[in-house]
């Protein structure tokens, strides 16, 4: 996996279906085949990167 932001493969899993880029600190989900992003703020609150990227790049074969 290749994070869409940073291009990095310093990907870690956090969850099921939750991954985190150690490079730019994203957070990134996948639902539905569909990818997310997010950055974590210092609060820990996240705010959503998706209105960054176009739909084709954001879509994942499962």
């Amino acid at each position: 996996m290749v994070c869409p932001n940073c291009k990095s493969k310093n990907i870690g899993k956090i969850g099921a279906n939750q991954f985190y880029c150690w490079s730019c600190f994203v957070e990134m989900s996948i639902v539905k085949g569909v990818l997310s992003l997010h950055q974590v703020e210092e609060d820990g609150s996240l705010t959503s990167l998706d209105d960054l990227f176009e739909d084709y790049d954001m879509r994942i074969e499962l």
